[in-house]
Formats: C-alpha cells, sequence, structure tokens
C-alpha cells in the first residue's frame, strides 16, 4: 500500500505547489489518515519540502486505526513538547520553506497563532479542500473496505430481525446492533445507530430512547459498520407484529420510488443538484413539501458524510468511483415515517450501472 500513499501525497504536493507553496501541514484527522496510512490521535502530517514527515504526539501502539506508511519518517513528541503541529511548522522553516499550506477549515484560531509566533516568516496559505477532493473518488482497495463493511451491516440487521422485537427499546435494539456490527468484524459503529418506533420512526437524527416496541408500530433502523476506517450507512423501515395499514403502505410506496428515482440517477456526470431533484420530486408531488431531510444522500468513505452531497443547490457532477448514499424519507409528526437509505458506487452504465453495496431487502416487511 506504500505506493498508494505516496502517490496521494505526490497529488497533493502538485496542487500545492501550483498555488505556490512547497510545503503543507494536515491536520484533519481523516486527512492525515488518508495520506499517511493512520492518524494516532493529536498527530499532523508535514508535506515538507525534502522530506513527509508524520508527527505523533507520543509513542505509537498496536491500537492505532491503520498502519504507517513505510515512505514516511516518524517523529514522536515527548509528552511536554507541545503541539505537533507547531512543531511541524518548526521544521518545514528549518528545510527553508517559503510559505506553509494549513487546513483552515480545520486548524483552530489559538494553533494558528501558535505557529505564527514560533515561526513568524513563514507564509501561512490556505489549502481549503484540497485533501477532501481528492478523497471523493475512491480507488478499488477503498471500495472492497466500504464493500464489506456494507456485507457486515447486512448481516448485523438480518439478525435482528429474526428476533423477538416486540416490548424491546429502541435503546437496548440499538445497543444490539452495533454489538453485532462489532462480532462479525467491524471496527465499530459507523455512526451513532439510530432507532425509531411509533411516532419517533423515520425521524431524522433521531436517538434511540426508551420507548418499547409496539405491535402497528413502524420501526426504522439507520445503522453502518466502521471497517478499516471506511464507513457505509444503510436505512430500512419495518412494520411490526401485523399486517401494515393502508397509510403505512401508501407512505412506503412512496419514500420507495423516491429512493428508487435518486438510485437510478446515480450515473457519472450527473449533477448533484439533479440527482436530489429526481428523488425530492416524487415526495413533493404527492403533497410532501414540509419536513424533508435537506439533502438526498452524501458521500461516504473515511468519513460517514463527506463530498459530494446530493442536495437542491450544490454544485458539481458526480464522477464514476464515488460512493454515496441515497436515503430519502418521510416523518408524519404524531404518526411515525419511513426512510429507506443504501450505500452505493457510481459506476458507468457499462459496468452495469451504480452499484448497490447494501442489499437488505427493501421490501415492507411485517416483523
Amino acid at each position: 500500500m506504500s505506493e498508494v500513499y505516496v502517490t496521494r501525497r505526490t497529488k497533493l504536493r502538485a496542487r500545492c505547489q501550483a498555488s505556490g507553496s512547497a510545503t503543507a501541514l494536515i491536520t484533519r484527522p481523516a486527512n492525515v489518515r488518508y495520506l499517511a496510512g493512520t492518524a494516532p490521535r493529536g498527530a499532523v502530517l508535514l508535506l515538507g519540502a525534502s522530506e513527509d514527515v508524520l508527527l505523533c504526539p507520543g509513542p505509537l501502539d498496536d491500537r492505532m486505526d491503520g498502519r504507517p506508511d513505510q515512505a514516511l519518517r516518524i517523529h514522536t513528541l515527548p509528552g511536554a513538547a507541545g503541539d505537533p503541529a507547531v512543531a511541524a511548522a518548526d521544521l518545514a522553516a528549518g528545510q527553508h520553506a517559503g510559505s506553509l499550506a494549513v487546513e483552515e477549515h480545520h486548524l483552530t484560531v489559538g494553533r494558528h497563532r501558535a505557529i505564527r509566533s514560533v515561526v513568524p516568516r513563514l507564509l501561512l496559505a490556505d489549502l481549503a479542500g484540497a485533501v477532501e477532493q481528492l478523497r471523493v473518488i475512491k480507488d478499488e482497495e477503498e471500495i472492497s473496505c466500504l464493500r464489506i463493511g456494507a456485507e457486515i451491516a447486512d448481516q448485523a440487521l438480518g439478525e435482528l430481525l429474526e428476533s423477538i422485537l416486540v416490548g424491546r427499546t429502541e435503546r437496548h435494539l440499538a445497543l444490539e446492533l452495533e454489538r453485532r456490527l462489532v462480532d462479525h468484524g467491524a471496527d465499530g459503529p459507523a455512526f451513532a445507530t439510530s432507532v425509531g418506533t411509533g411516532p419517533n420512526a423515520g425521524r431524522p437524527g433521531h436517538r434511540p430512547t426508551d420507548r418499547r416496541v409496539e405491535e402497528g408500530d413502524f420501526l426504522s433502523v439507520c445503522l453502518g459498520a466502521n471497517y478499516r476506517g471506511y464507513r457505509c450507512e444503510i436505512g430500512r423501515t419495518f412494520v411490526i407484529g401485523t399486517s401494515p395499514a393502508d397509510w403505512q403502505i401508501e407512505l412506503y410506496d412512496l419514500v420507495f420510488a423516491a429512493q428508487r428515482a435518486g438510485r437510478e440517477s446515480l450515473t457519472p456526470g450527473a449533477a448533484y443538484r439533479d440527482v436530489d431533484r429526481a428523488a425530492r420530486q416524487v415526495l413533493e408531488s404527492a403533497g410532501h413539501h414540509e419536513g424533508l431531510p435537506t439533502l438526498t444522500g452524501h458521500g461516504v468513505g473515511l468519513e460517514i458524510d463527506e463530498d459530494p452531497q446530493l442536495a437542491p443547490a450544490a454544485m458539481g457532477k458526480l464522477d464514476a468511483c464515488v460512493p454515496v448514499t441515497v436515503e430519502p424519507g418521510v416523518h408524519l409528526p404524531g404518526r411515525g415515517g419511513v426512510r429507506i437509505d443504501d450505500t452505493l458506487v457510481v459506476r458507468p452504465e457499462a459496468d452495469g450501472g451504480p452499484e448497490l453495496l447494501t442489499i437488505t431487502t427493501k421490501e415492507l416487511l411485517a416483523l
């Protein structure tokens, strides 16, 4: 994998040099991980004029996420040695760098001031979202990690659906799902698992409560696995203990149609906002204008919410090998709602179209 990280840093260095900076300081953990192979707590990465250095506030251990690229020099700082970012800037100045590109969107004001006080003659430029832009298109190794994570999430959800659900709390079900993720090989959940029942079902960002599952409830579940640092997402909605009511079937069919429209629009070259519009207009045409999610989907990878954003005002177009979620939903206050969420990889039509990673059935099951 060393050549992969070297190639990534080479691409970033070319961008920096094109904007006038010979060196760059990476502080955002996911970006450090992407370029260095690991991101120990508090570590920063210096793309130097003469060498690349991973600066860590203490020795590396076996508990760290990933393994550092062997082409990097690892520099560990004693516990009282101060901020690794400041040490990295000092190192860049020692390499006779005239400027240093920094991630202003992640660097705190205090850190920025500390760097300036130590190396006042070093010009600080804004790296902006250069690393995040490189991360949008995934290589096949990254997609493989997402695929395995999706398989783990499917397994965990499938096992839960085979158990007795009536009488159990949302909180209990969420904890059980997260345990099952780890049992099947995940490093942990990709994000806090959401389980909503009855009036809580389909509510965006719902945090599990002590409400117990009752017969006739909608049950909505949103979970994901973190596998080797890569995070996927799946969301499904079911009915508990009895045949679904007419209003539940109608609402489910509507959200399913919106989700299918979004999935089918995932083609290389499609505008982000057009994917959002494809799903959103299905819901709006049925009278659901208020309370819809602010976006239809988003990118996934080393973080669960990455670029691109599939939203009404989003600018840009999809590329092949970009993994995204498609997750429309409708929530009716006091009654509940439906959310259907898949992780897919954008593929050209010649390769079969979008690759569905999360394969748990989207049929409206009565559990």
